[in-house]
């Protein structure tokens, strides 16, 4: 069910119902975000939901204005153009977000998130009222309530080591012995020799872990002969 064109006969109200309730849905999102301290929050998400319904608004304005011409003109008219390109845009938005850290990747919840506002802003702009507040409430679960299942969902841990020792032969295999202990997989390794200071620094991505295990890993590492530098994210 869509919203008219009008409401008590002004399309001035009609106007102010799409932009508020596009700017509410995503302000609501968007605390969510602020609170998780994550880049995009309330002003970014709102100014997404906005962006797309005013969009959306002008798009069928175009059809108002100009769909009683005939087809003997050279205009043509296709509303659905502003939509498609709405979504093009907000994926160089959301690209922005996105970071990768080692084998992280921070930020795609956010994406996602602002991709989803877009759309809400466009429902909301077209008039689907019905639309745009199911899926509001919706996405808000996910963000809120779906995050807490997470700590119960068994998934793969990756943990980005680099180590600084004395460059002997038996370091590495002092390491692996480690590794193994803690049932750690090696993901990805590289290495790097100093030969005037005869230091070897080992870059190491770790896997195979179900709960963080950096402490652990770091006072086994502490003992290892030679061992001068430790840090891990």
């Amino acid at each position: 069910m869509f919203l008219g064109n009008t409401i008590l006969g002004s399309f001035e109200i009609s106007l102010l119902v799409k932009l508020f309730l596009a700017a509410l849905a995503g302000g609501l999102i968007g605390l969510e975000r602020e609170t998780h301290g994550r880049p995009a929050g309330i002003r970014t998400n709102i100014l997404v939901s906005l962006g797309a319904c005013t969009m959306m608004i002008v798009s069928e304005a175009f059809y108002l204005k100009y769909g009683g011409l005939g087809a003997d003109t050279a205009l043509r008219i296709d509303p659905s153009r502003t939509a498609a390109q709405i979504i093009t845009g907000i994926g160089f938005l959301g690209a922005g977000v996105i970071v990768k850290e080692g084998a992280n990747v921070r930020g795609l919840t956010t994406a996602a998130g602002l991709w989803a506002v877009a759309g809400l802003g466009m429902a909301f702009g077209m008039g689907h009222l019905v639309l745009g507040t199911l899926s509001t409430i919706l996405i808000i679960f996910s963000l809120m309530f779906l995050k807490k299942l997470e700590p119960y969902i068994p998934k793969d841990r990756y943990l980005n080591l680099t180590v600084t020792g004395k460059n002997r032969g038996s370091l590495f295999e002092d390491l692996q012995k480690i590794f193994g202990n803690l049932n750690l997989v090696i993901a990805n390794i590289g290495s790097n020799v100093d030969l005037e200071g005869d230091e070897i620094t080992f870059k190491v991505i770790l896997t195979g872990h179900r709960k963080r295990i950096g402490k652990n890993l770091f006072e086994a590492l502490g003992q290892v002969e030679g061992v001068k530098k430790i840090s891990y994210y």
